[in-house]
């Protein structure tokens, strides 16, 4: 929790506020019932109303002045609980953006959303109850025995057994329900994980007619979530009816016993009021403290998840000022002796590669699915870092730039085109300062307009999130302008042309051709006939390059590439 009140920094007047207002709300609240015992006992039996009225008055501001300071509170309260929710909201999501890709397989996405606003509503919650009630209620419940005691004289005992039971009961509670909540919390990141592929796979599984073993999956992780709340509710439901009637118990003790008092004149009618009063304002305090005590366990596994996420050190960081390069952007990309093992693998990825792309030049890069392709296109934007070896970028080692410079210089198409909720338009700029005409270029070269001019609001036609109301080639045309759009001296494009027809995909590489004129092109395919005049091509086989060459030469000294590209090629064309 300590980790979390630097979000507090700015508001510290504020919390310094809402609890000196607490402060003063428990005061008037406990010399109420003292006001009270003055009356009956003082003012009544003399029958002096001036007495009676200025007592009177004197609770009536008091009361008064009680209820001011808990409006305010309460508002302040509500104010700073949320502006402190939203500070870490952002922190939260903010840390998660900075994750490499390594940090992200540690955590699934459902988890992460999971803690980026459960999780913090939790905590949101638990802030506002504290700073309203931490104050309120231990002042109101020492307080409160303070006076009853100074009020009940020989019946103070009662209160102190009454204290201890109330006590046990809390802790009770507590050990019971953390392990729960740290259950629940499991189980709502199993629920959202199972929720969002659902949905986000609903073709699929609708394809295979596979809804019942979704169903299924979902039913069982709702109903083991639903046990766990049930379970919680029994502990929980145990907890507020138990501090009542240990207070009720008390109440009644003191009134039996007080009565005899009374009657014996040990003690005076007022004062048994006023103890009375204090036992109630003592129910309350502790009523307040049970609800604490339900929202504090699950809060506490909120922190602690919140924390993990915080906590984590990212694998990929900006080298400091000092050792921070800027070269002027040419293109050229090395590999040198790389090697990359994914965290918690046996085989490395990568094992040993090298080669050099340059300028003016399309390098392209084959071999069978698990090979490796993804991963070494991976390496060059630095969303992994390399296990040995090193890549360079402008004859810079990648981990001297700052992740934005390198990434600058990148035009990225990955396998699977990802579409945000926006327009077209948005989507090719991405939140760069690129002009409309700037993006039409990308869109033409991309073979995006024509789909675009028939859409209705062209660039401004609206996409939904995920890009579900477009085909799989219009995204992938999209992506493909995204790419273009800014004009970077690096692009790759991985499996990109993978859901366009060939003759599309002969426009789209005529008009690349002139757009890369001076910029170096990493080409990922699976397709021989898309690469064929590539300048360069990379054979990569279980990680390593088993073939480095042109078609014509790798048909002949590289048995892999053969095998590739007579799968997919005429006897003829071979020749």
């Amino acid at each position: 929790m300590k980790k979390l009140l630097k979000f507090l920094k700015k508001d510290w007047w504020k919390v310094a506020l809402v609890l000196a207002l607490t402060f003063a709300q428990s005061m008037a609240n406990l010399y109420l019932p003292a006001y009270m015992s003055e009356i009956v006992n003082t003012g009544i039996p003399t029958g002096d109303t001036v007495f009676i009225l200025k007592t009177g008055g004197i609770m009536l501001a008091v009361a008064l002045v009680g209820i001011i300071c808990q409006i305010i509170a309460r508002y302040t309260s509500a104010n700073v609980s949320a502006k402190f929710a939203a500070d870490l909201r952002d922190a939260v999501f903010t840390k998660v953006q900075s994750f490499s890709l390594s940090e992200f397989d540690k955590f699934s996405t459902a988890s992460l959303i999971t803690r980026c606003t459960n999780d913090v509503s939790h905590v949101q919650r638990f802030f506002d109850m504290i700073l309203r009630m931490a104050i309120t209620a231990p002042m109101m419940a020492i307080g409160g025995i303070i006076m009853a005691i100074r009020y009940g004289q020989g019946l103070s005992w009662i209160l102190v057994i009454a204290s201890i039971a109330i006590v046990m009961v809390m802790s009770l509670n507590f050990i019971f329900t953390i392990p729960k909540f740290n259950q629940m919390q499991v189980n709502i990141d199993k629920l959202n994980l199972i929720a969002r592929e659902g949905l986000s796979g609903i073709r699929v599984i609708r394809a295979f007619n596979a809804q019942k073993t979704q169903d299924n999956k979902f039913d069982d992780a709702n109903v083991t979530l639903t046990k766990l709340h049930l379970a919680i509710g029994r502990i929980m439901s145990v907890l507020q009816p138990m501090t009542i009637f240990i207070m009720n118990i008390t109440t009644l003790v003191a009134l039996w016993l007080g009565a005899s008092l009374v009657a014996d004149s040990s003690i005076m009618v007022g004062d048994l009021m006023a103890f009375i009063q204090y036992i109630m304002q003592i129910l309350f305090s502790f009523q307040m403290l049970s609800m604490m005590f339900i929202i504090v366990p699950r809060a506490m596994v909120s922190v602690r998840r919140i924390n993990e996420v915080s906590d984590i050190q990212p694998g990929i960081q900006d080298p400091s000022e000092s050792d921070r390069k800027s070269p002027k952007s040419t293109g050229t990309i090395e590999f040198r002796n790389v090697t990359f093992t994914y965290p918690g693998a046996l085989e490395p990825a990568l094992n040993n590669v090298s080669f050099t792309a340059k300028p003016n030049q399309m390098t392209a890069i084959i071999g069978s699915t698990g090979s490796g392709k993804t991963t070494l296109a991976n390496l060059i934007p630095r969303l992994y870092d390399v296990t040995q070896g090193t890549v360079y970028v402008d004859n810079v080692d990648v981990r001297q730039f700052s992740t934005h410079d390198l990434r600058s210089r990148i035009g990225y198409v990955p396998q699977k085109s990802m579409m945000f909720s926006g327009n077209i338009a948005s989507n090719i700029s991405f939140g760069r300062d690129i002009s409309r005409e700037d993006i039409a270029e990308s869109a033409d070269i991309a073979q995006a307009t024509e789909f675009i001019n028939e859409t209705e609001g062209g660039f401004n036609h609206s996409i939904a999130q995920g890009g579900v109301n477009i085909s799989g080639g219009q995204k992938q045309r999209l992506s493909i302008a995204r790419a273009l759009a800014g004009s970077p001296k690096i692009y790759i494009f991985d499996d990109s042309f993978s859901s366009l027809d060939f003759q599309t995909e002969s426009k789209l590489k005529s008009a690349l051709a002139s757009k890369t004129l001076d910029s170096t092109v990493i080409l990922i395919t699976q397709r021989v006939s898309t690469i064929m005049n590539a300048d360069q091509i990379i054979v990569l086989d279980a990680g390593k390059v088993v073939g480095m060459g042109k078609h014509n030469d790798l048909l002949s000294s590289c048995r892999v590439y053969y095998e590739i590209a007579s799968s997919q090629l005429t006897k003829e064309e071979l020749v």
